[in-house]
């Protein structure tokens, strides 16, 4: 993950000093996306393992909603 955003970084400064060229564009898009999926799943995961406690006292699960 370190890596992706070191090079996400380094685009983005790149574009702000001199442009980037239409492969580099599309290389920061595709990390960009990459990222995203990343942070997602790390809340998936997180979201999984959360109960709430409800007035009488009984855990449950935390669902998706549809």
């Amino acid at each position: 993950m370190e890596k992706l955003i070191k090079r996400i970084n380094e685009l983005a400064k790149k574009s702000k000093e001199q442009g980037l060229t239409e492969e580099e564009k599309a290389e920061q898009a595709k990390l960009r996306q990459e990222y995203i999926k990343k942070i997602r799943q790390g809340f998936e995961n997180t979201m999984s393992n959360v109960y709430i406690m409800d007035a009488n006292g009984n855990k449950r699960k935390v669902e998706k909603k549809k």
